[in-house]
């Protein structure tokens, strides 16, 4: 089996790494990032923390030095998507290509430019700290099934699941995966889009303003209900258990505020927004809270 990842980030790094663990498994990495990419040829791909080995895997800048292969796994940011896809189509002409990535949106991009989409969910955790090193900051399981839009047939994803699991990501493959998407999608804008505005890690969040990322959630659980998907879990629980065991974790959005790079937050809470328009369900704090989020962006030009 061939698999390529692309966008061999903090999520990348996780996949790209357990699964270059496996003989039966050939992991070629698309990323644009140079020093990544030479360490992980020199040094092969570190991970630390929750995991502590280093796998051989084959790493690019250049997409068109990957030979075909049989799946993908878009780990990208959500608003590298379709560059990322213009960059590596070539790569899955007959291929699967599966999104690991936060928000809505990204499988129709990948859908206009690959045969068989799968859509996936993954709760894993991790951040780059040395070019080649990854740091796994927490476990979790990752969800995948058919798109089913432009799907890939169950059994890819079956044996998308299977090789990931047994390289120590733990991934199950259901027949509907919308579920799980957007139980992450909603806990995520709770999360991430707070998190981005109050500059506070999760925990801490929740003691100042936990009726409101409460409030951000139920949006969204009105929306998915409004669409027919059964959550997976619920997200209010899951905002109360983030506070116990990740109380001082800082949301990848509020990382990139941080760092003062583009965030996501038009796949997330503005993509809450945007489907809820369109299906009429009003989403007044998701869409308040994008807008927000794009003017601190914004203010990042005024000191040039």
């Amino acid at each position: 089996m061939k698999v390529c990842i692309v966008g061999c980030g903090a999520i990348g790094s996780l996949f790209a790494a357990h699964l270059g663990r496996l003989d039966d498994v050939e992991v070629w990495a698309y990323d644009p990032y140079q020093a990544h990419v030479d360490a992980i040829n020199a040094q092969g791909l570190r991970l630390t923390g929750e995991s502590d080995f280093v796998a051989a895997i084959n790493a690019r800048s250049n997409a068109a030095q990957i030979p075909p292969c049989e799946f993908g796994i878009i780990a990208s940011k959500t608003l590298h998507t379709r560059a990322a896809m213009e960059a590596t189509a070539a790569v899955f002409a007959d291929g699967a290509v599966c999104s690991v990535q936060n928000g809505v949106g990204s499988e129709e991009i990948i859908a206009e430019y690959v045969p068989r989409v799968i859509m996936g969910t993954t709760f894993p955790a991790g951040h780059i700290t040395a070019p080649g090193v990854c740091n796994h900051d927490t476990g979790g399981l990752t969800t995948i099934g058919p798109f089913a839009a432009k799907p890939a047939s169950l059994e890819e994803c079956e044996r998308l699941a299977e090789a990931l699991t047994r390289g120590g990501q733990q991934t199950v493959a259901v027949a509907d995966p919308r579920g799980a998407m957007w139980t992450k999608v909603i806990f995520n804008c709770a999360s991430n889009g707070i998190g981005a505005l109050t500059r506070l890690p999760h925990g801490i969040a929740c003691d100042q303003v936990r009726d409101v990322m409460g409030s951000v959630a139920e949006e969204g659980i009105s929306v998915a209900r409004k669409l027919g998907i059964t959550l997976e879990k619920d997200p209010q629980a899951m905002i109360d258990y983030g506070r116990e065991v990740a109380y001082r974790h800082k949301p990848s959005m509020l990382q990139d505020i941080e760092a003062r790079r583009p965030t996501e937050i038009d796949s997330l809470n503005g993509g809450i927004a945007r489907i809820g328009e369109q299906i009429g369900v009003p989403c007044p704090l998701n869409h308040a809270v994008a807008r927000m989020v794009k003017a601190v962006e914004f203010s990042w030009t005024l000191d040039d």
